[in-house]
């Protein structure tokens, strides 16, 4: 049946969504102008907080804390600090060119193929991180079974198989509109799930047996890496903070949340130029908060590991993971505090199953796109290829867990091949900075001077991890 006006004609229909890929002149807004402003439109970052404290910091951070003590404070701090300014920077060239990192770093030669190189490296390099997510949901499987223990008990192979089947498929229907504004709803809840119980516990150690003291923390500082321990430190600085993954699905939630489309398309004139730097603003905003709850986050999983577990020679290890990690929560305030750690475990790790499952469909679209086996700027190819991949990709990252069987083992494979990774991502920033940032918007020192330190201290640990791998560090 027609829909028709009040007079008899013929009611125009609904406005369709509009595409958050495409500019157009009609989009264009100004961006708020005051700090409350701002802060009503944060998001992505949100997103990229509750995917980034997770995995990294839950397993990695706290074994590498029950490995190494307090001596790693100092790099739990550099790893989330030094890589935002890289994060900021590949954000800024996405929202002045409307066009998501995968795409751009088709722009850094050499190609091979249709692609470049940076693209076919972030293929192999998510092949890795297949490790990695299966290692997440293996991860929230064993809490969940250990919580709620079928067949066989907590452990078994039939428990942590069924869990992991309930995790994956409720990640999936979780998303299966594929809109951002399920994922950011859904991440934000995370988000302040994870914050509130792990800061609340890394606080209250000093009050136990297991507290803390400013001589642990200036030991933290001491710029050391001790022996036995560089696998691990590379694999949380991968991992921890903004990885390279992290990085590039950043630009594709700013493009959903709407600061490319809403800055508009590039016209050449004064209007365009300061609606860009408005919501260029927004987006900076929307990093440092971004960032100062993942180092909180980080700081507070670490701080735990080195407390509660270090001293007692406890390191988590293959599925019993989860049950040494709630040593963290039982040791300080009791066995009844196991459901509480179980309780966290499941919302930090849940929340990063959904975060993939939401953003690795996403990136993969777009490389099929490159790739010419779909049209990109179609919007109803884009988003039924998403959803296809939302099915698909999950259960394969749960096939990954189910045959290796081992979640620190597979978040540190992911870690490795994130670090690797990154490398490449700083040198297409800097590529993609002189050729698709105009002057203005790269004239401030201060970030350019940031920019470069957060480079040189990427490249520096990259080589290191090279030279560690062959022997030819000291004491290697």
């Amino acid at each position: 049946m027609a829909i028709t006006s009040t007079d008899g004609a013929a009611a125009a229909p609904p406005p369709a969504q509009p595409d958050p890929y495409a500019l157009r002149a009609e989009d264009a807004r100004p961006a708020p102008d005051t700090f409350r402003g701002r802060l009503r439109h944060l998001g992505p970052g949100l997103i990229l907080s509750a995917a980034v404290v997770g995995s990294g910091e839950l397993i990695t951070t706290t074994s590498l804390g029950a490995k190494a003590g307090f001596a790693l404070l100092w790099l739990v701090i550099i790893s989330t600090a030094v890589k935002v300014w890289v994060q900021m920077e590949l954000a800024r060239w996405t929202i002045l060119n409307g066009r998501p990192a995968l795409d751009g770093f088709r722009d850094v030669g050499p190609r091979i193929g249709r692609l470049s190189w940076i693209n076919w490296l972030w293929i192999g390099m998510d092949f890795a991180k297949m490790f990695q997510r299966g290692g997440i949901i293996g991860g929230t499987a064993a809490a969940c079974s250990i919580l709620f223990p079928l067949h066989g008990g907590s452990l078994s192979g039939t428990s942590l198989t069924i869990w992991a089947v309930i995790v994956t498929a409720a990640a999936i229907l979780i998303l299966q509109t594929g809109k951002y504004h399920v994922v950011e709803r859904a991440e934000v809840i995370g988000i302040t799930l994870k914050t509130v119980i792990t800061v609340g516990l890394a606080l209250a150690l000093p009050l136990t047996a297991y507290g803390y003291g400013t001589e642990q923390l200036a030991d933290g500082l001491s710029f050391q890496i001790p022996a036995g321990t560089v696998g691990i430190a590379l694999a949380m600085f991968g991992i921890t903070g903004v990885g390279a993954d992290e990085m590039t699905t950043y630009t594709y939630w700013c493009l959903e949340k709407g600061y490319a489309r809403w800055t508009g398309p590039d016209d050449g004139t004064e209007q365009r130029a300061r609606r860009a730097e408005g919501w260029l603003k927004v987006m900076r905003l929307d990093v440092g908060v971004s960032w100062l709850v993942c180092t909180v986050c980080t700081l507070s999983f670490y701080v735990i590991g080195a407390s509660v577990l270090h001293p007692q020679g406890l390191v988590p290890e293959g599925n019993d993971m989860i049950t040494t990690l709630s040593h963290s929560y039982t040791d300080t305030l009791g066995p009844w505090a196991e459901y509480l750690f179980l309780a966290g475990a499941i919302s930090v790790l849940f929340s990063v199953t959904v975060a993939s499952s939401a953003s690795v469909p996403r990136l993969w679209t777009n490389t099929l796109g490159l790739l010419g086996a779909i049209d990109w700027t179609d919007l109803r190819v884009r988003t039924r290829t998403i959803r296809i991949l939302t099915w698909c990709l999950p259960p394969v990252w749960m096939c990954f867990f189910l045959w290796v069987q081992s979640p620190v083992l597979m978040v540190q494979i992911g870690g490795i091949g994130g670090g690797i990774f990154l490398l490449a991502v700083v040198i297409a920033v800097w590529r993609l900075r002189y050729t698709g940032v105009p002057p203005r918007f790269r004239a401030n020192p201060w970030m350019t001077a940031a920019l470069v330190l957060s480079s040189a201290a990427i490249l520096f640990l990259g080589v290191y991890a090279v030279l560690d791998t062959l022997g030819l560090t000291p004491g290697a």
